[in-house]
């Protein structure tokens, strides 16, 4: 088992990276839509579909 790790652990450092930087921008995207930003980063002021969309209650 060992050695099949030292055999991979390149493959095995990159794949946690990878899955660290989804996982953060998952958690950041969270965080945006509680706080009620816009996911497409421009906002809704010239937007056809403002009225429908981000709706505050």
């Amino acid at each position: 088992m060992l050695s099949w790790i030292t055999e991979n652990l390149a493959t095995i450092i990159i794949c946690a990276i990878i899955i660290a930087v989804v996982a953060s921008i998952v958690v950041n995207m969270i965080r945006n839509k509680k706080k009620g930003k816009s996911s497409c980063g421009c906002g809704c002021a010239d937007c056809p579909m403002s009225g429908s969309c981000n709706n505050k209650e």
